[in-house]
């Protein structure tokens, strides 16, 4: 059935294809017939669920079929031979079940457009990595979907924004092709018809170390269009701001904070790491095509507002009037609490995953640190929020469970009590760290209750636990589940981790062992506590 929606997207794409095509002027009897075939499935087998003569004059089938000669459809006996008989091709590697290769495609096939239309020498060839995993193994496609464009022989991945114009920015730019020379008002005002980012150079004669520094950053970068011009007239129809600057760099957004002025060293670093800084809008929209730019953005305070889409609309322009304040500093993002694949995961980190009302969070990429903003949300509330995270002076956010008010054999422990029943506690404490989906936690947790009531007779040793999957602490951490420490009273700094592999006999010599408690059979005697060798095991 997955496979069927799919091939249903790819036919629609296909559709689409042809008004893309058409808006290019593309010729209809060759370039279009190329466009349809990157949106083709192969095989009867693929297309056969789609009844595709059904409301269908044919047209798009037969465009199907008689592109199948214009277009690479590698297979385990020609990859090898179509990757060295082309100084460019542009791979796609899909899977017929995978819905990402059905949303990439369409985008794919309009990168191809666009290429063909600018004249690109770059040859387009498609795998079905399913059906021929030799071919996709000797070609580099380990995953669905992946783009792949090899030069000379070189290969190179992409691991940009699944949109046309990421793909042909970079395929350009991978091909030789790192700027765009506008030297005429009417192609700079059709340029601008694009509304992308790009950054700008106004260069007398094109030459120079400063220009050469320049070209340098558009080579390197993958992802934003350079464009450059000698005609100040042609470069202030693309960014208005410039005066008289005999040479100049600047990034063009399409967003309310459209133009910033480079005011750097013409070093490849510095405009590099201008555009960087710079590239996102105040306030990125969280999707998934965007999350891995927003992970690695060199901008590595983030502050994120979730909320419905509704209730965002009346926190927009306060939460802009500040990122403003803090523009390059702090990265800005919004995600829809509608979306729940993106949203749930994140709050879940915050143990806020039920929560419905504006949430302000932030996090610290360099080390992992997360915050939680407990205060209104306003102007007033979110400047200082975003003050104290810059400065350092931020608290960071925990996890944690509502403070239990009963106290049983083996007491619970949540974020908020670390402290106080473990760390600054006068007992020693044998603490289980559990999580309700561990496979092993419930035996070890029947194990410790065992514990606990053969040593129910002593004052200054406690049993407890803690559940890890929402409750946090600085001083604890742990990855596999369940763990057992001892923290002993007098060093609560170096706890002792008990395997979890002894039995419960041998829990409890190891801890009259490390704490160096009485004998448990003189103080079984006087409180009815059983001696160890009676603690039978459960295995």
């Amino acid at each position: 059935m997955r496979a069927w929606r799919v091939g249903a997207v790819l036919l629609v794409a296909a559709y689409a294809l042809a008004v893309s095509a058409a808006r290019l002027d593309l010729d209809d009897d060759d370039d279009s017939d190329v466009l349809d075939e990157l949106l083709a499935i192969d095989e009867e087998a693929e297309w056969g669920g789609l009844d595709a003569g059904a409301g269908d004059s044919g047209g798009a089938a037969e465009a199907v079929r008689r592109a199948q000669s214009m277009v690479l459809a590698l297979d385990n006996d020609n990859a090898r031979r179509a990757l060295e008989g082309h100084a460019e091709l542009l791979l796609l590697g899909y899977a017929p079940w995978c819905e990402r290769s059905a949303q990439l495609m369409p985008r794919f096939a309009e990168a191809a457009a666009a290429l063909r239309a600018m004249g690109s020498a770059v040859a387009f060839a498609k795998l079905d990595g399913e059906q021929y995993p030799k071919a996709a193994a000797a070609v580099g496609v380990k995953g669905f979907p992946t783009v792949l464009l090899f030069v000379n022989g070189t290969e190179h991945a992409y691991h940009g924004l699944h949109t046309k114009d990421a793909i042909v920015t970079w395929v350009r730019k991978k091909t030789g092709v790192p700027v765009i020379r506008l030297q005429s008002k009417e192609s700079a005002e059709e340029f601008l018809k694009k509304d992308q980012t790009f950054v700008i150079g106004l260069f007398k004669n094109f030459e120079g170390p400063e220009y050469e520094e320049f070209v340098k950053t558009a080579t390197t970068d993958d992802e934003v269009q350079f464009v450059e011009t000698s005609d100040r007239s042609v470069a202030k129809i693309l960014f208005p701001g410039i005066t008289s600057e005999e040479q100049f760099v600047g990034l063009v957004k399409s967003e309310p904070e459209k133009f910033e002025k480079f005011d750097g060293e013409f070093e490849e670093k510095a405009i590099l790491r201008f555009v960087e800084l710079n590239k996102f809008p105040l306030i990125t929209i969280f999707t998934e095509l965007n999350s891995g730019k927003v992970y690695s953005s060199p901008i590595k305070l983030q502050v994120f507002t979730f909320s419905e889409a509704y209730d965002f609309e009346d926190l927009e322009s306060m939460v802009e009037e500040v990122a403003r304040a803090f523009k390059t500093k702090i990265m800005f993002i919004y995600v829809d609490t509608a979306e729940e694949n993106l949203a749930k995961p994140f709050l879940t980190l915050y143990g806020l995953e039920s929560e419905k009302k504006p949430t302000v969070t932030a996090f610290d990429t360099s080390n992992g640190a997360k915050y939680l903003m407990e205060a209104d949300i306003n102007t007033k509330n979110l400047k200082e929020f975003c003050s104290s995270l810059l400065d350092g002076t931020l608290p960071p956010h925990h996890k944690s469970e509502p403070v239990p008010q009963e106290k049983g054999l083996v007491e619970k422990v949540v974020g908020r009590t670390f402290d106080s029943s473990v760390l600054e506690s006068p007992h020693n404490v044998f603490l289980e760290v559990y999580t309700p989906w561990c496979v092993d936690c419930e035996a070890i947790s029947k194990n410790v209750e065992k514990l606990a009531k053969h040593f129910s007779g002593l004052d200054n040793l406690k049993f407890a636990r803690i559940d890890a999957s929402v409750n946090e602490h600085p001083k604890l951490k742990v990855n596999n589940y369940p763990t057992l420490f001892i923290y002993p009273a007098g060093d609560k700094s170096n706890p002792i981790k008990v395997s979890k592999k002894l039995s419960v006999k041998d829990m409890a010599k190891l801890i009259k062992e490390k704490l160096q408690i009485p004998d448990v059979e003189t103080v079984a005697a006087t409180d009815n506590v059983p001696p160890a060798e009676n603690v039978k095991d459960e295995l």
